[in-house]
């Protein structure tokens, strides 16, 4: 979709500015959902549910916590 390409072309651009420093890595979008989920016909305003995953930057990792 539209909104997923202009959400992407920005995480693009935050990745280039990011350059080699030890925040996680931000992955293409992904949509979630039905691409019509919460829209109505009736001028309700249309919602877009996109997941950004993270990465780890280079040397690290991520892991789960329990009991958090």
């Amino acid at each position: 979709t539209v909104v997923e390409k202009l959400v992407n072309d920005l995480l693009g651009v935050c990745r280039i500015l990011s350059g080699d420093d030890f925040m996680p890595r931000l992955q293409p979008a992904v949509g979630v959902g039905g691409s019509l989920e919460g829209w109505n016909a009736c001028g309700e305003d249309f919602v877009c549910r996109l997941l950004v995953p993270l990465k780890p930057p280079p040397g690290h990792s991520f892991h789960l916590e329990l009991g958090t």
